[in-house]
């Protein structure tokens, strides 16, 4: 089900621009094949920060079938690498968590393929200390809810089912991706927050997972795409392809994400 696009407050932009300038200098000062890469081709992958822990094992297990490939990320919430891409950073692809950002950058990339699907949640903490059972509990105001920004996907994703069941919640705070919203809930400096299904499967023990039904939940598309700037185009595309072969699809289903 896609999600609609929602305007981002400007000093928002302005933070998600600042956030991306902050990671220029560091991808840059790596863009360079040569020296410790021994002759290998080095591929940088920008990918949403849901991709974190799946991606760092696709990585190694496509370094393993293609040993004249080496693969680096760098992760961030889905507007942050946006911005990236506008900037310029020296990279070979993009991951995003939605549609909606792909699009905003289509001049800068080549054809994106989706590869993956995800579901929103609800994490809390261990044990579910405040017995949260659905959407309706997040508006208790004496429940510290934190939600991602409107502007990152899950945030979008997230006030698109909010806005559905005709909810308000007062977010504690609007984080700069999932992994941030999850790591406020593991170290109990919320109650609750509204994250996907795999972000909260990579903290057993920590966090539990309150499931949201299918009828009042998002369905969250994952693409990836060369970008036009890559040194490494035909190279960057074979990731790309790769990421719907059948050991990618089984690293993804691994994870708990979704078939495309």
């Amino acid at each position: 089900m896609p999600s609609p696009a929602f305007s981002a407050p400007t000093p928002r932009r302005a933070l998600a621009a600042l956030g991306a300038a902050a990671l220029l200098l560091p991808l840059a000062a790596c863009g360079d094949d040569s020296g410790g890469s021994g002759g290998k081709t080095e591929l940088t992958v920008l990918g949403a920060a849901s991709l974190t822990d799946v991606f760092e094992a696709a990585g190694k297990a496509y370094e393993k079938e293609h040993p004249g490939t080496r693969v680096k990320f760098s992760f961030a919430g889905s507007q942050a690498l946006a911005a990236q891409v506008e900037q310029g950073v020296p990279a070979d692809v993009l991951a995003t968590a939605d549609t909606t950002t792909m699009r905003g950058v289509r001049s800068e990339t080549g054809k994106p393929a989706v590869f993956a699907k995800n579901r929103l949640v609800i994490a809390t903490g261990e044990g579910n200390p405040k017995k949260v059972k659905g959407l309706e509990d997040l508006t208790d105001s004496s429940l510290k809810v934190v939600l991602a920004a409107p502007e990152v996907p899950v945030g979008r994703y997230g006030k698109q089912v909010l806005e559905a069941q005709k909810l308000k919640v007062e977010p504690a705070s609007q984080e700069p991706d999932v992994r941030a919203v999850l790591s406020k809930v593991e170290l109990g400096e919320a109650d609750a927050g509204l994250v996907y299904k795999t972000d909260a499967a990579t903290v057993p023990g920590k966090v539990d997972a309150v499931g949201i039904p299918d009828r009042q939940n998002a369905i969250a598309s994952y693409p990836a795409a060369t970008l036009k700037s890559s040194e490494h185009r035909e190279e960057a595309a074979a990731f790309v392809r790769w990421l719907s072969t059948p050991p990618a699809q089984k690293l993804l289903r691994k994870a708990g994400f979704q078939h495309p």
